[in-house]
């Protein structure tokens, strides 16, 4: 509330009654008039530079639908169907080693795990575009920054949900695929999800902050996409599920840079 007294904030929500997170948010999403939007969960912490890297995803990637400034494992297969079928044949698409492994420990940490498993944190799958910016492929929703355009292709209805269920997958996921748009996420971690207990390198990542001038962003230069049911089709329901017949997914993550323990490790994931 005294964000929005001292006009740090332009707009502020608040509901009276529990609708669940999709709802509260449909409000705004579906008048949005901002080039670009991020959508975060209340417990990120946003690095330094964190939108320089989320914006030079969408410069790279003229198809970039959302972009999450997290890389996370194993989002390779997950409403990238139109990625693949793509870049199936093409050595811009592989799987590279891990950027920074301690973020993704840190991660994995903030929802529960003990540790990270040393075959989630071996290996990523990637894009690289002409200019030679690698992203990550998949985006979660935990914290993702949205083309506008996105939110036209959302459903008519609100969620029928409060919490879980499809919402986040019909409303978050499945629309940045309906415009034939890439999730991606930065090769580089850019953002922490903290997570409910308190640790020591939380306020260190903190302390670290440094202040920046706010200045304007002309994004409008940036590719629009555009509905496109034909493809989505295509990707999706039709290619998606001949890419996941083990015997296929096998050949193609040998191909593109998996040993055969990586690719056993994979499959069975």
């Amino acid at each position: 509330m005294q964000l929005y007294k001292d006009q740090d904030i332009d707009e502020l929500i608040i509901e009276k009654e529990g609708i669940g997170k999709i709802n509260s948010l449909l409000k705004a999403l579906r008048t949005v008039e901002e080039r670009l939007v991020t959508i975060t969960d209340a417990d990120v912490l946003f690095l330094d530079h964190w939108e320089d890297e989320v914006v030079s995803v969408f410069k790279s990637f003229p198809k970039a639908g959302a972009v999450c400034p997290v890389p996370l494992y194993r989002k390779h297969l997950d409403l990238t169907a139109n990625i693949w079928s793509k870049y199936l044949f093409s050595n811009k698409l592989k799987f590279r080693a891990v950027k920074d492994v301690d973020a993704l420990e840190n991660f994995v940490k903030s929802i529960g795990w003990t540790h990270l498993p040393e075959e989630f944190g071996d290996s990523i799958g990637t894009l690289t575009a002409k200019d030679n910016t690698v992203a990550v492929l998949g985006c979660s929703h935990f914290v993702a920054t949205y083309k506008s355009e996105v939110f036209k292709a959302l459903p008519e209805d609100n969620s029928a949900y409060l919490i879980d269920g499809d919402s986040e997958f019909l409303y978050m996921d499945k629309p940045v695929v309906l415009v034939d748009g890439y999730r991606l996420s930065t090769y580089t971690n850019n953002a922490y999800h903290l997570g409910n207990v308190f640790e020591p390198w939380m306020q260190d990542n903190f302390d670290a902050l440094k202040a920046r001038e706010q200045k304007y962003n002309d994004y409008s230069s940036l590719k629009t996409l555009k509905k496109n049911t034909i493809k989505y089709i295509l990707a999706h329901k039709i290619f998606k599920n001949v890419i996941k017949f083990r015997p296929i997914l096998r050949f193609i993550l040998k191909q593109k840079g998996l040993n055969k323990k990586q690719v056993a490790n994979y499959v069975s994931h």
